[in-house]
C-alpha cells in the first residue's frame, strides 16, 4: 500500500508536490538485476493493489506478478503483450509536462523550457536554458541541463471504472509532440478515446550505424461520447 500521510494533512505537502490518487502506471520499460534500464516493445503496468493488477492482466490476457520482497511502492506488476492500448484523457489539464534536472535525487534545476518554475523565489526568472533544441538535448545529455518530464492521466477504455492510470516520460520525441496533442484536447473540448502506442522507430545513422527505439505516442482518435454511442468503431 502507498505512503498515504498527506491526505490527512496536505498543507504539509513540499511545495511542487500533490497526492498521485492514479492507481497504477504505464512504464516504457524496467530495470535489470544490475539496475540497467531496459527499453520495452510493450506496455509494462505497476500497481500496489493486487485488485486492480488482477484486472488490468484479465483485460489484457496477461499475468499479475505480486513481488513481496520489492521496496517499491507498486509492487504489483503486469507485462503485457500490447504496444498500443486505447485509453480515456479528459482533457489538457490531463496532461502536465515541465523540464527537470536531478542530481542524487535533489532537483537542482525546474523549469518550462525559458522561466523557472520552482524553488519559489526563483520563479518566472528566466532560466538560461538554450533556445535551440539540439542544444537543449546535449546539455541534458551531459547531466548539464534539465530534460523533459511528462506526465498523462488516463483510465482505460475497456474498464473506466478501475480508476486513473498515469504515464511518466522523458521523452524528447514526445515532448516535440505535445503542441499537437494539447491541440486536439483542445478542439474535442471534452473527454477523449485515444491510442497510447509504443511506436518502433529504426534508421541509419550518417556513419552507417543502426538504430532503433520505441518512442511512446498519444494519438486522439475521437470524443469518448461518440466512442460509447458507437462502440463498433473502436
Amino acid at each position: 500500500m502507498a505512503l498515504r500521510i498527506f491526505e490527512t494533512d496536505p498543507d504539509a505537502l513540499p511545495k511542487g508536490s500533490f497526492v498521485d490518487e492514479t492507481v497504477g502506471r504505464f512504464h516504457s520499460g524496467k530495470q535489470d538485476e544490475d539496475g540497467v534500464p531496459i527499453a520495452l516493445p510493450h506496455w509494462r503496468i505497476t500497481t500496489d493493489d493486487p485488485s486492480v493488477g488482477d484486472a488490468v492482466a484479465q483485460l489484457f490476457g496477461a499475468v499479475a506478478v505480486v513481488d513481496d520482497e520489492s521496496e517499491a511502492i507498486r509492487n504489483v506488476e503486469v507485462l503485457t503483450d500490447r504496444g498500443t492500448v486505447l485509453v480515456v484523457i479528459d482533457g489538457p489539464e490531463s496532461v502536465q509536462s515541465d523540464m527537470k534536472l536531478w542530481n542524487r535525487g535533489n532537483l537542482v534545476h525546474h523549469c518550462d523550457g525559458v522561466e523557472f518554475l520552482s524553488p519559489e523565489e526563483r520563479a518566472g526568472q528566466v532560466c538560461g536554458c538554450p533556445a535551440l533544441m539540439e542544444e537543449r538535448k546535449a546539455q541534458a545529455k551531459r547531466f548539464m541541463g534539465p530534460s523533459p518530464s511528462i506526465s498523462v492521466t488516463f483510465a482505460l477504455a475497456d474498464d473506466v471504472e478501475l480508476g486513473k492510470f498515469r504515464f511518466q516520460s522523458g521523452s524528447w520525441k514526445l515532448a516535440e509532440e505535445l503542441h499537437i496533442l494539447d491541440n486536439a484536447l483542445t478542439k474535442v473540448g471534452r473527454p477523449v478515446l485515444a491510442e497510447l502506442t509504443l511506436q518502433l522507430v529504426e534508421y541509419t545513422t550518417k556513419k552507417g550505424r543502426d538504430v532503433s527505439y520505441f518512442k511512446p505516442v498519444v494519438k486522439v482518435l475521437k470524443a469518448w461520447h461518440d466512442a460509447v454511442a458507437d462502440p463498433k468503431e473502436h
